[in-house]
């Protein structure tokens, strides 16, 4: 299964290494491909000195927190996605969140699942017809 993991994902399992989350990242079942695209480095860095705050990780404990919970997953760079997908992808988004784009374009150029925790962006994929959408649960209900 290809699977497109958006920073609302990696974010859980940064703030809780002991979550269900944080553990089907950490231990990637052989059945699971996980990708995401550079803007979520990005936005890593961007929250870095607030996950921090959150969860009292010295700089050191935040790199390693971040290197075990991407490890498994490939980094492609969204801007190589071909221009139609992306402006698809973008209408879909425009009333629900448009920091999405890069994670939406990438799952429908991958044909892969889209994993988020975010409800606002589920409802509004959900309600425009995209149901390419993979649960937590679903996730960790796979066997190896």
């Amino acid at each position: 299964m290809e699977v497109v993991v958006d920073t609302n994902i990696v974010f859980s399992a940064m703030l809780n290494i002991d979550s269900s989350i944080a553990q089907i990242l950490l231990f990637n079942k052989t059945e699971i491909n996980f990708y995401s695209c550079n803007f979520l480095k990005f936005e890593i860095a961007k929250h870095r000195l607030r996950i921090i705050k959150l969860t009292g990780y010295s700089e050191i404990q935040f790199a390693e927190i971040e290197f075990l919970v991407t490890k498994n997953i490939q980094f492609l760079n969204h801007e190589l996605i071909d221009d139609e997908i992306m402006s698809k992808s973008k209408e879909l988004l425009i009333d629900v969140d448009l920091d999405d784009v890069p994670f939406l374009a990438m799952a429908k150029n991958l044909n892969a699942k889209l994993w988020t925790g975010d409800k606002k962006l589920i409802k509004g994929l959900k309600k425009k017809g995209f149901n390419d959408i993979v649960s937590t649960e679903d996730l960790a209900s796979i066997k190896d």
